[in-house]
């Protein structure tokens, strides 16, 4: 009786067909990762990714807790700890960040024992860009807003910069959830448009400064921690820095990251952020606004804000641009609301620089 042969396939060393894929190709695919997180991780795979990630376009850096300047431990500025109401001692803690060590163990392919980025062992956005040599669009998130406001409150803002305040626009007012309330709320029918006379002596034209001025504070602040960032990223095209609540983002394009590049900064000399310059004001207000999706505003208010020195300049183009630069600060429901808010009487302000 004859044993019975086995017949095994010849074995067939069969090419990666990823390594066929050209380092072009990769990068596009690199660059649709944009969580910095992700990258270094990729970064690890091997000496090819490790040459390929530093080159991407496209970068975003999300910031899990703030490490100050002073010494302070990373519990004094705990996420889960209530947020501080002194929003300006809040803000110049903000001198430094920190994300979470996404890189701290990481090793090179070869196994040397060092890191792939030994910068990153700071966890700072700024050591970590500095691993990037190609960065065109960059966004980085900070963990929370940096305005405090009372439970139901709602406050957006928006503001672009160059080396100083080009435009910002506020929105805010009391968010009403109109179907759990259960009554329609109809607007008076005095209702024209204009300032009712209770906006000023109940509190409605304070508080609404008190908006205006924290929130330039908070957008001061982050264009002041921006510097190290843009200098030593000659290649960026645009720039936002927003938060994980979504309250506020500073924007910057190429041209305003060029006017910033020109451009001495002037830092304010009582803390670590920009100096607000003057500015003109436009408040625009309504009692009532009601939202799509069952939601109203209760004290709707629009805030668009310039720097004094455009006003000899506030020609027609220039007022298109302020209604566009509006009327894309918002998404959703939110842009109806400026939108609807753009169309009621103006009362005009001024404020002096600080």
């Amino acid at each position: 009786m004859h044993t019975k042969a086995r017949i095994h396939a010849a074995p067939v060393l069969e090419l990666d067909q990823f390594d066929g894929l050209p380092d072009s190709l990769v990068l596009l695919i690199l660059n649709k990762l944009e969580d910095v997180r992700s990258l270094g991780r990729c970064s690890a795979v091997s000496k090819r990714f490790s040459g390929l990630v530093p080159l991407v376009h496209d970068v975003c850096v999300k910031i899990d807790h703030v490490v100050t300047v002073d010494g302070d431990s990373d519990d004094a500025l705990n996420l889960s700890s209530p947020k501080p109401h002194n929003i300006i001692s809040h803000l110049f803690k903000l001198m430094l960040f920190a994300i979470a060590k996404p890189f701290h163990d990481m090793r090179s392919p070869n196994s040397t024992g060092w890191p792939l980025f030994p910068q990153l062992s700071q966890h700072s956005p700024v050591q970590v860009l500095k691993n990037f040599s190609h960065v065109h669009n960059l966004q980085v998130e900070l963990p929370s807003g940096d305005v405090a406001v009372e439970e139901g409150v709602l406050l957006k803002w928006r503001a672009e910069y160059g080396s100083t305040l080009q435009n910002c626009v506020i929105l805010g007012g009391t968010l009403v959830d109109r179907k759990a309330s259960g009554n329609g709320h109809e607007p008076s029918s005095d209702d024209n448009g204009s300032m009712p006379e209770s906006f000023y002596t109940n509190g409605g034209l304070k508080l609404r400064v008190v908006w205006t001025i924290s929130c330039l504070i908070a957008a001061s602040t982050r264009h002041y921690l921006l510097r190290s960032i843009i200098n030593d990223h000659p290649t960026l095209r645009s720039l936002v820095l927003a938060d994980a609540e979504g309250q506020g983002a500073l924007s910057m394009g190429a041209e305003q990251l060029k006017d910033f590049r020109e451009h001495q900064l002037s830092a304010s000399p009582c803390s670590n952020r920009t100096q607000v310059p003057a500015c003109n004001m436009k408040l625009k207000y309504a009692q009532y606004l009601e939202l799509p999706g069952g939601l109203a505003l209760q004290g709707a208010t629009l805030l668009v804000i310039k720097p004094a020195s455009h006003g000899s300049s506030s020609g027609h183009g220039n007022l298109k641009e302020v209604d566009a630069f509006v009327s894309g600060a918002f998404d959703g429901p939110l842009r109806l609301a400026a939108k609807a808010l753009m169309k009621r009487r103006t009362c005009l302000l001024e404020m002096n620089g600080f």
